[in-house]
C-alpha cells in the first residue's frame, strides 16, 4: 500500500489498543463477519465458522488480544500468543529465543484494503518487541481466500508450506 493512503487512513483512522471484557461480544462479530465474508468469496472453507463469545473471552485470557477502534466501532482485531499452535511445525523457523504467535486477524469487511490492516499488524509488532520477542510467527491458508500475500506485503517472509490435518497452509516469519 503506499504512504499517501496509509496517512490518509491515520489522519482519520482508528486507535489501537488491548481489548477489553467489554469488546467480546463485538470482538466475536468482527471476526465471524469477516469469516462470512470469505465464505461469500470463497465458498466453504477452514476460514468458515461463527466465532463464540466465549471462545474470545477464552482468548483474551491466554494471549494479547489487540483492537483498532474507530469512534466506539471495533473495525480490526488480531491476537498475540506465546503458546505455539496447533498446525505450526517450528522446524521451519528461524531458532530464536522467544518467538510470537499471530492468530485471528480480521479487519471489517467494509474497511478492508485501507491500511487498518496494516496499521495493526505494525501495533502488533511494536507489542511483540516490547515482550520482548525475537520472530512472529504465522500460518495462512494456502488458497485464494488466504492472506499470505498481505503479509508479505507487511514484510512477512514465507518460510515453508505444509498440510496440517488436510489444510494446506502457508508459515510466514518476521524477525525483529
Amino acid at each position: 500500500m503506499d504512504e499517501t493512503r496509509d496517512s490518509a487512513v491515520a489522519s482519520s483512522g482508528p486507535v489501537f489498543g488491548v481489548a477489553t471484557e467489554a469488546d467480546v461480544e463485538s470482538i466475536a462479530a468482527l471476526r465471524t463477519d469477516a469469516a462470512e465474508h470469505l465464505t461469500r468469496a470463497f465458498g466453504q472453507g477452514h476460514w468458515s465458522r461463527v466465532v463464540t463469545d466465549r471462545g474470545v473471552r477464552s482468548n483474551r485470557k491466554s494471549s494479547c488480544l489487540l483492537v483498532a477502534r474507530r469512534g466506539p466501532e471495533i473495525v480490526a482485531t488480531l491476537r498475540l500468543a506465546t503458546k505455539k499452535p496447533w498446525a505450526i511445525d517450528v522446524a521451519y523457523f528461524t531458532a530464536v529465543p522467544r518467538a510470537v504467535y499471530l492468530h485471528d486477524m480480521a479487519v471489517a469487511p467494509d474497511l478492508q484494503r485501507q491500511g487498518i490492516g496494516r496499521r495493526i499488524v505494525r501495533e502488533a509488532i511494536a507489542v511483540a518487541t516490547a515482550w520482548p520477542s525475537q520472530s512472529i510467527r504465522l500460518d495462512a491458508y494456502d488458497s485464494p481466500a488466504g492472506a499470505g500475500e498481505f503479509y508479505a506485503r507487511c514484510d512477512f517472509r514465507e518460510v515453508g508450506r505444509v498440510t496440517y490435518r488436510n489444510v494446506p497452509l502457508v508459515y510466514f516469519e518476521l524477525l525483529l
